[in-house]
């Protein structure tokens, strides 16, 4: 007889991302992302409605976590993305890779 396994990890992880954050550098966006993919993340949900502009190297890093989740079955996706940072996926060919959708609408 074969049992589904238990879900004790969270399938879909929320990562917030913001000016601040950013400011402090790549490894604690790095580290905000393997936080959630570590705590056993399938997909991971990367807001961005707090950060004006999104670094290219900061795409690099999403599109390394986007792997991870790849690899477990799992999407990546980026949510309240602004139109600079559509047009980047956009002008980089990314928007094929790494799906950007509107910032959720709040009652």
């Amino acid at each position: 007889m074969t049992m589904a396994p238990a879900l004790s990890r969270v399938d879909t992880g929320t990562v917030h991302l913001d000016d601040r954050l950013l400011a402090g550098g790549l490894a604690d966006v790095r580290w905000a992302l393997l936080g959630a993919l570590h705590a056993g993340a399938r997909s991971l949900v990367v807001d961005l409605s707090g950060v004006r502009r999104l670094p290219d190297t900061v795409v690099a890093v999403l599109v390394s976590a986007h792997r991870i989740c790849r690899a477990r079955g799992g999407a990546l996706v980026l949510r309240g993305a602004d139109v600079p940072t559509e047009e980047l996926l956009r002008r980089t060919g990314l928007w094929r890779v790494l799906v950007a959708e509107p910032a959720l609408a709040v009652a």
